[in-house]
């Protein structure tokens, strides 16, 4: 469960580069997903390849005060992370 949750929240993260005008560094996603996802975790690439796609449909879905407050966090989240260039 820790790893789909993980999946999950990594996804929204992700699923918002684009829409919230962020640009993330690579390396840095590589070294977050080396640091927290077991090499022997097979099922993570598919489940946050659905997580990343169902989070883009649901940011494309709201409302632009509801954009305003997701995207505010994210780039904080992003940045926390050194994923934010």
């Amino acid at each position: 469960m820790e790893a789909m949750n993980l999946a999950n929240e990594l996804g929204s993260i992700l699923a918002s580069e684009k829409v919230c005008g962020l640009t993330y560094d690579q390396a840095a996603i590589a070294a977050f997903v080396e640091q927290r996802v077991p090499a022997n975790d097979m099922s993570f690439p598919s489940t946050l390849n659905m997580m990343v796609t169902g989070n883009a449909v649901q940011i494309e879905g709201l409302s632009p005060s509801a954009k305003t407050a997701h995207c505010t966090q994210v780039r904080r989240v992003a940045k926390s992370y050194g994923f934010a260039k």
